[in-house]
């Protein structure tokens, strides 16, 4: 039996931090995971994470991946692959399936990081191939290169939903439609407004009642639900699809906690059945701690906080850190993860209408039903101003934990004030000086740069692209609306692709002057 003072299961974001925040102080650390390759999650997210820069705000997901490898590398951590924990006791005993072999561990310390698994709905034909999870979709996606369907329909409108469509879109397939039984968007809505502003139509208040198909999916049938979540007869609609695209939420995957002795509670705000734990994710077997999705669904930034808690706390349990020193560090990383469960998607206010912002703004009801704020609603909102010149449009409207956009500025044009969660707007005594970097670092592809006339009866409008083949400079096509209607033409007159832009493209297209504050995406078609 080999022994290590702390045993890791899981390296994704929150195994990887907690191994990290261990090993840099001396201990001995080895982390088990079932895959092939380390990261977890991470390696599928191609796109910018929210937050401050702390919470590594705007770089992708797989590069957050990348960093954190080589710090565990650097600080000495063995990492495991290909090791299926199967046993873990409550004396902090480990059993390891690696290839044909079981291999027996004691740890000293135990750091459960397991995860969660995508949750299915069932309907006539959810077994049929076709019928996918989102994760799946984005591991075939973003790890293989493997394109899941031409024609695809997205069941479920968290962040999840609204990502994995997007890059749907991104991979060259036809989202038809994002469908979802709550009556309101679950997920950001600068996500949805990204998909929305693609031509993807949203069925809130739906749906799925039957996948079409003998061998495989050839269509979809989704019917309109009332109050109690049944479907309403006469209110089917048809899609021709060949993908079904699920992504309903995720259940923490914590069978090992309770095979070990953890006192555990069924509590739904959390995802599932997890264990209790105190503040730093200590369970109730001494030694044994719980961190990331295992203990409560949350994004990944703050699983990689909680990480280096549950990493900071088995230093000072095993003795490699004093309880002051203990004291000090978690002190910062609850600041940390307070300031990303603030806003309006804290984890208190789920399920919750929230109907005004914190600055007493009436949120736009037609985000939260239809995927895109209208054109009498956008005005409301700080970052919507008018100026001569070039000059940021920001159309964030809910209060998100994100400010990259204020550091991003070179000229320190934008501000969120004192709160991360706060929405940005543009200060009166600057100029902005066209740089786009502002563009190129919201999270949630929501800034514009605009010339609401450019004195021929003409405006521009500068905006984020990540798609391929990537527009030229004379193209002409149209310029389409929040809600992806064609509204008028448009001529590309400058494409950007810089480093600092991080694959974020900036293309600009000059429009009649009355679309400069509703023209939003650029099209060939």
């Amino acid at each position: 039996m080999e022994r290590y003072e702390v045993i890791i299961v899981g390296a994704g974001p929150s195994g990887l931090s907690a191994a990290i925040e261990a090993a840099k102080r001396g201990l001995k650390v080895i982390v088990f995971d079932e895959n092939d390759k380390p990261g977890g999650q991470l390696f599928k997210q191609i796109h910018k994470f929210f937050g401050s820069k702390e919470h590594h705000a705007k770089i992708r997901g797989f590069r957050i991946g990348e960093q954190l490898l080589e710090e565990a590398a650097e600080a000495g951590v063995e990492v495991q692959l290909g090791a299926t924990v199967i046993g873990l006791y409550s004396d902090k005993e480990v059993n390891v399936r690696i290839g044909d072999s079981i291999r027996h561990y004691k740890g000293d310390t135990v750091i459960v990081a397991t995860g969660a698994a995508e949750n299915m709905v069932t309907f006539p034909g959810w077994t049929l191939p076709g019928v996918i999870g989102a994760g799946a979709a984005q591991t075939m996606m973003n790890i293989h290169g493997i394109r899941p369907g031409k024609k695809v329909l997205m069941l479920g409108s968290g962040n999840v939903g609204l990502v994995v469509s997007f890059q749907l879109l991104q991979a060259g397939c036809e989202v038809v439609a994002l469908v979802d039984a709550a009556p309101r968007i679950g997920g950001y809505g600068v996500h949805a407004a990204k998909v929305a502003r693609c031509g993807v139509p949203f069925y809130l208040s739906h749906t799925i009642t039957k996948a079409h198909g003998e061998d495989h999916v050839t269509g979809v049938t989704i019917s309109e639900v009332d109050s109690h979540f049944t479907p309403i007869e006469g209110t089917e609609k048809t899609f021709e699809v060949d993908t079904i695209c699920m992504a309903v939420g995720l259940s923490p995957m914590s069978q090992l906690l309770k095979m070990a002795g953890c006192e555990m509670e069924d509590n739904p705000k959390r995802g599932g059945q997890v264990p209790i734990i105190d503040d730093f994710g200590e369970t109730s077997v001494s030694g044994i701690f719980a961190a990331g999705d295992v203990s409560g669904i949350e994004e990944a930034s703050s699983a990689m906080i909680e990480g280096r808690m549950a990493g900071v706390c088995v230093s000072e349990y095993l003795g490699y850190l004093s309880e002051e020193e203990k004291e000090a560090e978690l002190k910062k990383l609850e600041g940390d993860l307070d300031s990303l469960r603030q806003g309006m998607f804290a984890p208190k206010n789920r399920g919750k209408l929230i109907e005004k912002t914190d600055e007493g703004i009436d949120v736009s009801m037609n985000l939260l039903q239809k995927g895109y704020v209208s054109d009498d609603e956008i005005e409301r909102f700080p970052g919507v101003v008018h100026r001569k010149g070039v000059h940021p449009v920001i159309e964030c409207t809910q209060n998100i934990p994100c400010n990259p956009c204020q550091d991003a500025c070179p000229k320190k044009c934008i501000s969120t004030g004192d709160n991360i969660t706060f929405l940005p707007f543009i200060k009166d005594d600057c100029e902005c000086i066209n740089c786009g970097m502002c563009v190129a670092s919201c999270s949630g592809q929501a800034i514009f740069l605009v010339d609401e006339d450019c004195g021929d009866g003409t405006a521009t409008i500068t905006l984020p692209s990540e798609f391929l083949p990537l527009p030229k400079v004379g193209d002409t096509g149209y310029g389409l609306s929040r809600s992806g209607e064609k509204l008028c033409e448009a001529e590309v007159v400058l494409v950007r692709s810089l480093e600092a832009f991080d694959h974020t493209n900036l293309l600009t297209m000059r429009v009649p002057k009355e679309y400069a504050m509703k023209a939003r995406f650029f099209t060939k078609d």
